[in-house]
């Protein structure tokens, strides 16, 4: 518990770490730290002329889990309106909204719309990753197996094993369950602190 003025007023309140911010629980109240040390509220957060537009659609993402999934859906449609109707961004970001809200039929057409006008970046790879998770749940592995093997050729970034697990996934579902164990534990074989080498060479061997 830690004591702390918010707008003025002195509270009491439980600090806890999440992601890029920090946020204070009050009485039913949340408050999110910025990067110049002061408490805001959510709506605070999202008017505050001062953060970027990063900084606020940040701030949205931590509220994931405590909105309601069509006030979260409707936040980042707010925050995407704020960009250019065609803006890749915007759209992969409503698009990652109704996933992450449950809604993958509704996110596929615009992760593949942010893709259509040039996402670029390492947005770009986790439009491709997220969609074909979504084609896959939506019942199409051999889609999302294609689009996954294509993205492993796309070069290498801090999400290779993100597209290899998805990968996996989808594999298991056509019933190419062993060549999806292999991938996984390929992409296990970068984290363990040993027997990267042993590991990598009997993945391949299945």
């Amino acid at each position: 518990m830690k004591r702390i003025t918010c707008g003025g007023d002195s509270l009491t309140v439980l600090l806890q770490a999440n992601r890029q911010n920090r946020q204070l629980v009050t009485d039913g109240d949340r408050w999110w730290q910025t990067s110049s040390g002061e408490y805001l509220t959510m709506e605070q957060m999202m008017t505050t002329s001062d953060d970027s537009w990063e900084a606020r659609l940040a701030a949205l993402w931590v509220t994931l889990d405590t909105m309601e999934a069509q006030a979260f859906i409707s936040s980042m449609d707010a925050m995407a309106a704020e960009l250019p109707h065609d803006a890749a961004i915007g759209l992969f970001e409503r698009g990652a909204a109704r996933d992450s809200c449950g809604f993958p039929a509704l996110a596929v057409p615009l992760y593949k719309a942010a893709l259509e006008v040039g996402l670029t970046g390492l947005r770009r790879r986790r439009a491709n990753i997220q969609m074909a998770s979504s084609i896959r749940y939506l019942g199409d592995p051999q889609i999302a197996a294609d689009l996954l093997t294509a993205e492993m050729q796309a070069g290498s970034d801090e999400l290779d094993g993100a597209v290899r697990a998805f990968l996996a996934l989808a594999l298991a579902d056509l019933g190419r369950e062993r060549e999806a164990l292999a991938i996984s534990l390929t992409a296990l074989s970068t984290y363990l602190p040993r027997y990267n080498r042993s590991l990598a060479r009997y993945a391949q061997a299945l």
